[in-house]
């Protein structure tokens, strides 16, 4: 048996008897293992001569999933950084640091989902190389799963269900913009999808990102933070008529059918 196998078998093991089956309806934890590593996967950033992976891991489940995890979430964080740890050896990925993974709670997750989000923690005083950013998903990014029995799979678009697609708009100081990405950056840099000339805006603030039928908007990381309707977020599910306040700046989110 391979050591990725085995500490997927002890993932499984924490939970084996009455406590195990709790589970068949909540997040379960070896798939929690395997979606970390595909997190890890798509945040390379190549170097020249090496490929950083992030070194921080942010899981977010609902209160109820949390709850099962209660009793053995100690245990459960040491063998999924393990897991992590091995499976950035057996890639030969370089990280600046120690690998951590840390378990949230987020009130907006049903039972079954869970978020991860990663970032790339600098060590005290700076020490290691910085790598560089990330081509594919923007660091600070949280991406949503949502369990499905027996399968776990991850959601699908509205064209994929056969369902008509709705027509989402950003509003920034009355002018309309139409979003047709799955991803959004918003921020003062001329790079962002979505540039917001305020000076009290970052440079990469915040991310509107759709998953399945949901829109999500989430703060990258940025200097003053991220407001929905009056509330600091660093996460947050979106509905028609949100005020998102970046800085300075208000921006309307709106969803409607054509």
């Amino acid at each position: 048996m391979s050591v990725l196998k085995s500490i997927e078998a002890k993932i499984e093991g924490l939970f084996e008897g009455v406590f195990g089956r709790a589970f068949r309806t909540h997040v379960q934890p070896v798939e929690l293992a395997r979606k970390l590593a595909k997190e890890m996967d798509e945040h390379r950033a190549v170097s020249v001569s090496r490929v950083y992976v992030p070194n921080e891991y942010s899981i977010y489940l609902s209160p109820d999933d949390r709850e099962q995890f209660s009793s053995y979430e100690g245990s459960l964080v040491g063998e999924l950084q393990e897991y992590l740890t091995e499976h950035a050896r057996r890639e030969n990925y370089a990280l600046v640091t120690s690998l951590r993974v840390l378990m949230k709670t987020d009130e907006d997750l049903a039972v079954g989902e869970f978020g991860i989000a990663t970032r790339t923690v600098e060590p005290p005083g700076g020490m290691a190389p910085s790598p560089p950013s990330a081509p594919q998903v923007a660091a600070g990014a949280t991406m949503v799963y949502k369990a499905r029995a027996p399968v776990t799979t991850e959601a699908v678009s509205a064209e994929e269900l056969g369902v008509e697609r709705e027509v989402v708009t950003l509003t920034v100081n009355g002018t309309r913009h139409t979003v047709d990405e799955r991803s959004v950056v918003l921020g003062r840099s001329r790079e962002c999808d979505l540039r917001i000339d305020d000076p009290n805006v970052s440079r990469r603030h915040a991310e509107l990102r759709q998953e399945g039928a949901t829109y999500w908007l989430i703060d990258l990381d940025s200097t003053n933070g991220t407001e929905l309707n009056g509330r600091r977020v660093t996460r947050a599910k979106l509905a028609d008529g949100d005020t998102i306040t970046l800085g300075g700046t208000e921006v309307v989110f709106g969803r409607s059918l054509p």
